[in-house]
């Protein structure tokens, strides 16, 4: 299985542009990307996606696997939670969201029996031992996202990484869009 599965690793939403209403065409693009890549893995043979279903980018690309598997009826969403109580903080859109994701997913796993310091390193782990490709947005490399990217480098995963600054440097024009998409 782990040679056809993907898993997704990225910020909260209050950590990318977008969040407080400036920049939100930056984030449309960053979720566009995050859409092309999961069609792009599914066209390279992909089947299985594991999402860790935190708000952000864990959800939106649980979402995007969802709306995928409407035309790709073989493919597969395991949610990966940190802990049974990880959704109980969530309000509004992320809530509905999550309960969404839950409700339509193939399987829902639990990495630790409760909340520990390490339970979201446990369950990223888990992810990544159990894929060949990882699917991520970044912009700060010295968060649990850039532990994850690290922890996958050290365990050969085809990374494809939606680096957020080179967007955001894009679109103050001291970068090009054409960097991005080109590499």
């Amino acid at each position: 299985m782990r040679e056809n599965t993907v898993c997704f690793s990225g910020h909260r939403p209050e950590k990318l542009p977008g969040y407080d209403n400036k920049n939100k065409v930056v984030l449309q693009m960053i979720k566009s990307t995050l859409y092309f890549q999961i069609y792009q893995a599914i066209a390279d043979g992909y089947k299985n996606f594991i999402s860790g279903l935190a708000r952000g980018t864990d959800l939106w690309a649980a979402e995007y696997v969802l709306d995928l598997k409407r035309q790709n009826p073989d493919i597969r969403l395991i949610g990966a939670i940190p802990f049974p109580e990880h959704s109980s903080s969530f309000k509004g859109g992320d809530l509905w969201s999550y309960n969404n994701v839950v409700s339509q997913a193939d399987k829902i796993v639990c990495t630790s029996q409760e909340y520990s310091r390490d339970c979201y390193k446990i369950r990223n782990q888990y992810m990544v031992d159990r894929s060949s490709r990882l699917i991520a947005v970044v912009s700060d490399y010295k968060s649990g996202t850039g532990q994850t990217i690290n922890y996958a480098k050290k365990q050969n995963l085809d990374l494809h990484i939606i680096n957020v600054n080179e967007f955001m440097d894009a679109a103050s024009g001291t970068g090009s869009f054409d960097e991005i998409f080109l590499d």
